[in-house]
Order: structure tokens, then sequence, then C-alpha cells
């Protein structure tokens, strides 16, 4: 009888045995919470692709507390992991060992990597367990360590060195846009790939536009802005605020909301309070639906992180018909093109940018950014993610032995 879907299990419990042809995906991140964002949904969403591909994906992360889960993206597996002081609640693997003994449990077909600090160490591992493995790079190291105050040369130095490790120890490195792929073009690596990711074009369209929810955030006749990030250095959420203050200095009656959470957002909202700006900090959006609406109510989305290697939450504005403001330093020209605007990394740059777009027709920018968004559907991610992995190759199906959670025994 075909097999329609993994068997429920128990953190000690076996693995179901697969058959000839479909791959078993061991995917495993760190930096992941219930309240995190784009490398949470791209996660899930890839996960849901793989699934529907007919693969077996599998998710390793940081948690409070073991446990394994039966989920639409397929399997999690959370493991105990430290928690890191100072980053609002991100955890990591720190047991090394535990996750090494978890992964020869497993068995994967492919593993995909999504941290190159930390977890770099399981290239050496898959190469000896002979599994063909990518790391996704999620981040620029070099302006990663330029927002952190390290210096440019410095910088460039550190990340080169780190890039170089990282391309040695996996067979492929995925890079999402062009700007993330040059720091690895930069040290000639030759086992680079470009694989987009992308929007749920159906969760996120313009009908999402709320007119009870804009006029609970703005008066008529104001700019709704809206800034959709983690409040943490390296994304520069003050920037938003400062862009906010410029625009109503030059007369814009401007308003913002910040949906997100993060270990900076006490500093920006004693600085909003103090400057009198009109802010309305929402904390984490859990609700998706919820999130949408913002997303598609909102006149302009602003996103100021200068180290963005593709930005979801840009994307998702687009799709609901909201032009997007970002950095010129980041990824997101790529992704925005003439859905939006990019500007330079000050408060007035990007005051100018929010004025040159509010000066299109709204029925013309609105049209323009879903249309730029319609180009990057998780279907195309997906199968860019599957083609990284050499998903045409047949393989031989393995029988792990009883997968055990770091710290809870088993049978091997």
């Amino acid at each position: 009888m075909p097999r329609t879907g993994p068997a429920p299990v128990r953190p000690d419990g076996p693995f179901p045995v697969r058959h000839t042809g479909p791959l078993r995906i061991v995917r495993i991140a760190n930096f992941v919470t219930p309240s995190s964002g784009g490398l949470r949904t791209a996660l899930r969403e890839l996960g849901r692709g793989y699934r529907a591909a007919g693969h077996e994906p599998v998710l390793i992360v940081p948690g409070e507390r073991a446990c394994v889960a039966d989920t639409d993206q397929g399997r999690v597996v959370t493991v105990p992991g430290p928690e890191l002081p100072g980053t609002g609640g991100y955890r990591v693997l720190a047991d090394r060992r535990g996750v090494a003994r978890l992964l020869e449990r497993l068995a994967p077909d492919r593993l995909e990597v999504s941290d190159r600090t930390t977890l770099r160490w399981t290239g050496a591992w898959a190469r000896r367990a002979r599994v063909p493995a990518v790391m996704v790079s999620h981040e620029a190291a070099d302006a990663v360590m330029r927002t952190w105050g390290l210096p440019p040369r410095l910088a460039r130095r550190a990340a080169d060195s780190l890039n170089s490790r990282t391309a040695y120890a996996y067979a492929r490195v995925v890079c999402t846009t062009e700007w993330a792929e040059r720091e690895f073009v930069r040290i000639g690596a030759g086992n680079v790939v470009r694989a987009p990711l992308g929007v749920d074009l159906r969760d996120r369209h313009p009908g999402l536009r709320d007119a009870r929810l804009r006029a609970a955030h703005a008066r008529e006749g104001d700019v709704l802005l809206l800034l959709c990030s983690r409040l943490s250095v390296e994304k520069r959420p003050g920037r938003a605020l400062d862009a906010l203050a410029e625009l109503r200095g030059r007369g814009v009656r401007a308003v913002l909301v910040v949906a997100g959470d993060g270990p900076l957002r006490p500093r920006l909202e004693q600085r909003a309070g103090e400057r009198r700006l009109p802010v309305t900090f929402l904390g984490h959006v859990a609700d998706r639906a919820a999130l949408g609406a913002l997303q598609a109510t909102a006149d302009v989305c602003l996103a100021p992180g200068p180290c963005e290697t593709f930005g979801l939450a840009a994307l998702e504005a687009l799709a609901c018909g909201t032009p997007v403001v970002a950095s010129a330093s980041s990824a997101l020209p790529e992704i925005v093109g003439g859905a939006g605007a990019v500007a330079a990394d000050t408060a007035d740059a990007f005051a100018d940018a929010v004025q040159a777009v509010l000066g299109r027709p709204e029925r013309d920018r609105r049209q323009r950014a879903r249309a730029r968004a319609e180009g990057f559907g998780w279907d195309a991610a997906v199968a860019a993610f599957l083609a990284a992995h050499d998903t045409g190759a047949v393989v031989e199906p393995k029988a792990p032995g009883a997968v055990a959670l770091p710290g809870h025994g088993g049978a091997g």
C-alpha cells in the first residue's frame, strides 16, 4: 500500500523506512523561534513544497524542551538548546554530539543547513556519512559584521575566511539573490547556486486591505507606514522612526505601525515617546491573516535593514499591493525592482523615497507591487532548492534505527 505521509513518532520511537525514490531531506537550523520571521517562514514553505513533491522533509531546531511533531511541513524535531542572552529568545543547538547521533539515526539522503556559524561542523559530518549537504546562506557575513560595528576591511577579511571554510565544507552553497552570492564569488567559490525564496500569492493579496484596520491606526488623509521586522541591531529599525520624524518635519502627516519584536523594542518605544512620534508597536503578530491585512492596508512598507539577503516581509507586502522602500545597501533592490524605491541608509533618503513612491498614482503603484510579487511564487522556489539537492538521483532506501533526542536515550 503506498505511503501517504509519515507515521506519528515519539521522541524515542523509530522513523519509518522509505521506499526507493523519495528523499529524506533533513534540514537543520538555529535562530528559529515561534515569534521569528523570515527564516521560519522559509523553512515552513520549503518543507511543504518538499512534501508536495513526494519527499520526506525533517526539520531539526532548538527549543526549550524536546519534542517531535508531524506538521504540514513534515516532521519537526525540537532539541533542547540554550537561549542566547540579548537576542530576544533565540536558541542554538549546542549539544554537537547529541545532534550528530540524531543525524545518524535519521539517516538522511540529503542535508540542508541554515546556519553557517555554529552548525558548520555538519559539513564534515555529512562528508564522513557520504550524505550530499548544502548550506543555505541566509545572511551576508561581511554586511552583518559591519552592522555590529566591525570596520569594513576587517569585516571583509573575516567574512572571506568564514565563507572559504563554508564553501569547502559543503557540496553546495545556496544563495537566494545575486547580492548574497557576491561574497562567495569574491573568494572564487565554484559550488554556489542561486535559488530564490518566494511568497504565497493566495495567502497574500490586495484583497486583504481593511478600511476599519486603517481607521484604527491612521486618520483620514494620513500616510500609513509599516515596518515588519525583528527589532534587532542588524535590521536597523530605528531608521524607520528617523524617516517618520523627517517626513513629519516636512509637513507629511505620516504614522508608523511596527509589527515585530526583539531586543531593541524598549529603546525604540522610549525613543518614539521622547520624540512624540505617532508609532504603534504591535509586537510579534502571530496571526498571519492579521499580518497580511496590515501589509495590504499600509501605504508604504519600510525595509531599512542594510544586510537583508532577500526580505520575505517586503515581498509579502508587494504581494498585498503595497510598495516597498528598502535599503539600497541590501539585496532588496533585486526584489523590489520598480515596485517601490530604494534609498541610501539615512533618514533623509528614506523620506525622499517615501515621497517619491507616494507621488505615483495609487492604483498604478499598487498594481506594480502585486505584479512584481507574482514573479516570486513558492513553486519556483521549491523547484530551485530541490534542483540544488540533485533530487533527480535515485536513492536506495535506508533503515535508520530508533531516533533518540539528545539526552533522552533510546535504541540505536
